[in-house]
């Protein structure tokens, strides 16, 4: 059967703004993790960010925020090499994860934060949803399919993110959607609704916030 995948609606003013007094207040980074036992507590909900190196997890986090500095942009993949943790007042967390795919790393430690990545998504047991970020100019690749996987296996719901949009015309955008709502049917933890973003004109950051907001 053949699942529908739409755009998220704008959300209701109410919860937005409960979102956005959310995220002005305390957000401070809490650590990096390299290894499992070094993991905060599992005593409160968490949601994280995954997608290929460079896709702008780290800018989407400040987009977010509100904090230009709170994570760490560049322009260089796989800068991000360990699991960071910020804490969204006493409520949340946020994650931001290691980028997959392509990085300009040695072997050996690709291969070290990819396997982290895996343990991770498998084993936390606070993690209430994982959004996978898909550059809205490239649309889902094999190694996008490949973490979806270890979601649909780890039984993780995941929200696509599309990143970059104010990047390509709003012809190549409704193209990227299309393919990336196919690419979706192979994956039954995919959460049925995408949120299209730019961290650098702020769109679709209100609606994310507010999701996020919502994940008791």
């Amino acid at each position: 059967m053949k699942v529908s995948f739409s755009l998220a609606l704008e959300p209701d003013p109410a919860e937005a703004e409960a979102a956005r007094q959310l995220f002005a207040g305390p957000v401070d980074f809490l650590k990096g993790v390299v290894a499992m036992d070094g993991l905060p507590a599992a005593d409160r909900p968490e949601v994280c960010f995954a997608g290929r190196s460079n896709v702008g997890k780290s800018s989407l986090i400040n987009a977010l925020t509100g904090r230009k500095g709170l994570a760490r942009a560049s322009n260089t993949p796989g800068r991000t090499q360990e699991i960071n943790y910020f804490k969204l007042g006493d409520r949340a967390y946020l994650v931001d994860l290691p980028g997959y795919g392509f990085a300009k790393a040695p072997v050996a430690v690709v291969a070290k934060w990819q396997a982290l990545l895996k343990s991770y998504l498998s084993g936390r047991p606070t993690l209430r949803r994982a959004f996978a970020l898909i550059d809205s100019r490239h649309g889902v690749k094999d190694v996008d399919h490949q973490i979806m996987q270890l979601l649909d296996r780890a039984a993780v719901p995941f929200q696509v993110v599309l990143t970059k949009a104010d990047k390509i015309t709003a012809q190549q955008l409704a193209a990227t959607i299309e393919q990336v709502q196919e690419a979706l049917q192979k994956h039954p933890a995919a959460f049925p609704q995408l949120v299209v973003t730019s961290s650098d004109k702020g769109l679709g950051i209100v609606t994310l916030r507010t999701i996020i907001a919502g994940l008791d």
